[in-house]
């Protein structure tokens, strides 16, 4: 597993993903981007939404999630899942 650093000002400890072979690379920095710009915190997340603090920081770590909460997220934000995640090939 790699770590990358992110050059998004929004992202959480400004770590963005993690590689896990084959240079496929699933980035949350959308979540974080749609989050600031409907104004919810993570903390409205947790305590408002239900939605556990370890789901926030698998997304923080750049670990994987479920496509429920992924759904959850879209319900939640009004959103779409490319507001959400993104896919980076590097290859």
């Amino acid at each position: 597993m790699t770590i990358v650093k992110s050059k998004n000002p929004y992202y959480p400890n400004n770590i963005e993903i993690n590689v896990k072979g084959g240079g496929i690379l699933i980035s949350y920095a959308p979540f974080w981007n749609t989050l600031k710009e409907k104004g919810i915190t993570t903390y409205a997340l947790i305590n408002k939404y239900n939605i556990s603090s370890a789901t926030i920081d698998r997304m923080k770590k750049g670990n994987g999630i479920s496509t429920m909460k992924i759904d959850d997220f879209c319900r939640i934000l009004n959103c779409n899942v490319c507001d959400i995640i993104e896919y980076i090939d590097e290859n």
